[in-house]
């Protein structure tokens, strides 16, 4: 029940097929992404009946759920570009407030962005981790004002291995500066993203040897190595008791979804479903012997019935395209609880 997955569940078609999916999987947590700019079409022009009914739904499910918010819409922005935040972070916290105000008492948990430390998840302003605690202060203000007992998770970076400052900053260089502009103030978790591209997720960067044959000379690229290095850097500001929340994380297969194209994600031909069944249940068992990683969250359920073979992200689905399961699936299922 400590456990959480994400959906994908602005969907048409059957909303209580892939809740009873995620219950089927055992877990008592759900997150679901929020696309600001699909639900505020204009100033107060809201459109909440797609979310009402997810909300509504897993309310009725009995699970937890957490809103990722992201994506401002173009009439709060200098820049008309994809996927940046508002020009002004004040209407990030009006809106919030308002999100919350709607869903008091409904949604458990909200994370403040995505990603930030990415220029695709931040255009039309400069990346800069100050900044993004200033976007989060705002939103968390909204949450606090809208509904006060909610919990705020800040917007976790992106592993890529990369620090030009341009494309990205690097993932632990992000989180230091965000250290620094005094994100802890304003959060109750540290979001993460722990993605171990096709490394195990006890294996280590500076093992001897490695598995994978790519996508293992760096840190980032290690489930382990990112839990570990984000506690140290938390630890070095003085923050003991704010926990990691893991809000994505998984490992991608083309087994069992044959015609699949990974362009872009050529390392998830190097783990099989039984590897990808493996470092799941192995990652959330790493997690549970750490007690400042918060709720965990594998990316993701239902994207491979969605999308089929025409999206590459359907290889880190633990369904398969006709929704059968996965090993993934059927080994987190049959998972003994934590502790036990």
């Amino acid at each position: 029940p400590g456990y959480g997955v994400q959906l994908h569940l602005f969907i048409e078609g059957d909303l209580v097929q892939h809740l009873e999916w995620a219950r089927g999987l055992g877990v008592g947590w759900v997150k679901q992404q929020v696309m600001w700019h699909t639900v505020e079409h204009g100033p107060d022009d809201f459109d909440w009946r797609q979310l009402d009914r997810i909300v509504e739904g897993c309310n009725g499910f009995g699970f937890k759920l957490l809103l990722g918010v992201i994506h401002a819409p173009d009439w709060t922005r200098a820049v008309e570009l994809e996927t940046g935040p508002p020009g002004d972070y004040a209407e990030f916290g009006r809106f919030m407030e308002q999100l919350a105000t709607r869903y008091r008492g409904r949604v458990a948990a909200y994370e403040l962005w995505n990603e930030p430390n990415l220029a695709r998840e931040w255009r039309g302003d400069i990346l800069d981790p100050a900044r993004f605690v200033a976007l989060v202060r705002e939103g968390a203000g909204g949450v606090r004002r809208g509904d006060p007992d909610a919990l705020v998770i800040s917007g976790a970076p992106a592993v890529t291995g990369i620090n030009d400052g341009e494309v990205a900053i690097d993932d632990r260089v992000f989180l230091r500066g965000m250290y620094e502009a005094g994100v802890s103030q304003w959060v109750d978790g540290i979001g993460a993203h722990p993605y171990g591209y096709a490394n195990p997720p006890d294996e280590r960067w500076q093992d001897g040897t490695h598995i994978a044959p790519s996508h293992n000379e760096h840190p980032s690229f290690f489930f382990l190595d990112t839990l570990e290095d984000y506690r140290a850097i938390m630890l070095e500001y003085g923050d003991e008791e704010t926990q990691i929340w893991v809000t994505e994380f998984g490992w991608p297969s083309v087994d069992g979804l044959p015609g699949l194209d990974v362009t872009g994600l050529e390392y998830a031909r190097h783990v099989s479903e039984a590897q990808q069944a493996a470092y799941v249940v192995r990652a959330f068992r790493l997690g549970d012997e750490r007690p400042w990683v918060g709720p965990m969250f594998l990316w993701n359920l239902n994207l491979a019935p969605i999308w089929g073979t025409s999206e590459a992200f359907s290889a880190y689905s633990v369904l398969r395209s006709d929704g059968s399961y996965r090993p993934a699936y059927i080994d987190l299922r049959l998972a003994e609880p934590s502790g036990q």
